[in-house]
């Protein structure tokens, strides 16, 4: 597929001013305005380095907020710019949507902020039932200023969980103005047309965005926008074509996930809303040029997928993370052979695992193992009860160029295995503990819910006296914080000096707005 029809990069019709000296953009929503880690290449003057030889940064806007940002395109428009953006004598107008207002004309706000003092004013421009749509001036620049007062004031932004927003699709915030003099002494009125999903919400915030084919292309251009830099900018992009294009209510589509694999796509439907809507979705995902869109039914219990019906077959093929090659399937069921989810997981893992004895537990088709091979491990042991899982865990041994002889697979039910071992007085350097919430193995059975502490308990055990676990779940039920003092409550069964820490997941498996992260991860070591 043409990657860059997908993924395009920066839209130039974003570009609403670009002489003497200045580009102001029309940022959207989703996209860094400046990215505080230097080997993250997707922020938005990563994204506009193709169109000028220099570019200034003087602004910055919240990730989720859209809307004008000022650059500089000539060293000498510097100083001219950054004395009226600090100064305040750039005037910024802000676009919002909140519920709850109930003010007549102009509210003055003077709350102070950290204690500093701060203003803002707000005024509502439309209503419709408890929903409103504000323009806002702020006089002075406090960190979140204008979500903090409307909080405040009993209206907070839609789409604003850290305020205490009503549910939207995203944060409902827009810097729509600018009043400011450019380098040549020109005075410029700029103005950011209202995002479509503002003015969906305030006209029907319960619409589903499924029926309404303009709005379904325009929340998959979004939710493609976002991995722009996993596909094209950042450092993985050059050897990785496995990853999540869109995610369910993080992406503001729920019900629906998409992953790519090599140019083709896989639709994964979980909600009512968005199976009734199968054939849209599909085409809409087409539409974008992939070499295939497969569709595939997520189950809604634990009996396994009510359908599984691709529209297009896709023979086995081999994609790459990060430099690693891997088999997959794409057209055997949800199990394609490789969870996108867990590609920083198995960076670290690499990375960690250089001269050590790395046990991988429910190993599946062993990439972690294949990993930890590729980063030194003397010795790997993959451990799954499903001997054809670890049959494809072999073949991507071999295609990693990895000897499958040199390393152990173990068809066998992970707690009997770790019982078998500590009884035998064996220990790893490192261990991979990555359960289903729900499974059987013969005439046992493991739920998250009642036997993950256990089960933590026994990795711990196999553990050497310098050891270290990564743990994660896939199971919405458990937050993070439980699922981290559940493995802290493991070491202390365990008699073990381990403490967790919190791994964040990848940038293209994003929360909903409030929410919490479907896979929950901790890297465990000693104290």
């Amino acid at each position: 597929m043409d990657l860059a029809r997908a993924f395009p990069g920066f839209d130039p019709d974003r570009i609403v001013f670009r002489e003497d000296g200045l580009l102001v953009v029309d940022k959207p929503a989703g996209v860094s305005s400046q990215s505080a880690d230097p080997e993250v290449s997707d922020d938005l003057p990563a994204r506009l380095r193709g169109l000028t030889e220099y570019l200034g940064t003087h602004q910055r806007l919240d990730a989720e907020t859209s809307g004008l940002v000022v650059f500089t395109t000539e060293r000498e428009a510097n100083a001219v710019i950054a004395e009226q953006l600090e100064k305040r004598l750039a005037k910024k107008t802000y676009i919002a949507c909140v519920t709850g207002w109930r003010h007549r004309g102009e509210l003055v706000m003077r709350d102070a902020i950290d204690g500093k003092n701060a203003v803002t004013r707000a005024r509502a421009i439309e209503r419709r039932e408890d929903r409103a749509l504000l323009e806002i001036d702020l006089e002075t620049g406090r960190t979140h200023q204008a979500r903090i007062h409307l909080s405040r004031a009993g209206s907070p932004v839609a789409g604003d969980a850290l305020y205490g927003g009503a549910p939207a699709p995203r944060l409902m915030l827009h810097a729509a103005g600018l009043e400011i003099r450019s380098p040549r002494g020109r005075t410029l009125r700029l103005r950011a047309p209202l995002p479509p999903e503002m003015r969906a919400w305030i006209e029907a915030p319960d619409r589903n965005v499924f029926t309404d084919d303009a709005a379904l292309h325009g929340a998959l251009a979004r939710a493609f926008e976002r991995r722009w830099g996993l596909l094209r900018a950042m450092p993985e992009a050059r050897t990785t074509t496995v990853m999540r294009l869109a995610h369910e209510d993080g992406d503001a589509l729920p019900g629906l996930a998409i992953d790519y694999y090599a140019g083709h796509a896989v639709a994964i439907f979980s909600g009512d809303a968005a199976l009734a809507e199968r054939d849209r979705i599909v085409s809409a995902i087409a539409s974008f040029g992939f070499d295939s869109v497969i569709p595939k039914l997520r189950p809604k219990h634990s009996g396994g997928p009510r359908e599984s019906a691709p529209h297009a077959s896709a023979p086995p093929l081999v994609v790459h993370e990060e430099g690693a090659p891997f088999f997959v399937r794409l057209d055997e069921g949800l199990a394609t052979g490789l969870y996108a989810d867990q590609r920083k997981n198995r960076r670290r893992v690499r990375a960690a695992s250089s001269g050590k004895r790395v046990l991988n537990l429910f190993s599946y088709t062993c990439a972690f193992s294949v990993v930890a091979a590729l980063g030194g491990a003397t010795r790997t042991v993959s451990v799954d009860a499903s001997a054809v899982s670890l049959e494809r865990g072999r073949e991507n041994m071999i295609g990693a160029g990895i000897d499958p002889n040199a390393h152990d697979f173990v068809v066998m039910d992970a707690a009997a295995y770790l019982e078998r071992t500590a009884r035998k007085g064996e220990t790893f350097d490192l261990v991979i503990l990555d359960p289903p919430s729900f499974g059987t193995s013969g005439k046992k059975t493991f739920s998250i819910a009642s036997d993950l502490t256990k089960l933590c308990a026994l990795a711990m055990s196999v553990l050497s006296p310098r050891g270290e676990m990564l743990a994660s779940i896939n199971h919405r039920k458990t937050s993070q914080s439980q699922f981290r003092h559940a493995v802290a409550r493991a070491a202390e069964s365990a008699k073990r000096s381990l403490k967790p820490r919190d791994i964040a997941p990848p940038l293209d498996f994003p929360a909903a707005i409030g929410g919490e992260p479907h896979l929950k991860a901790v890297w465990v070591s000693q104290v």
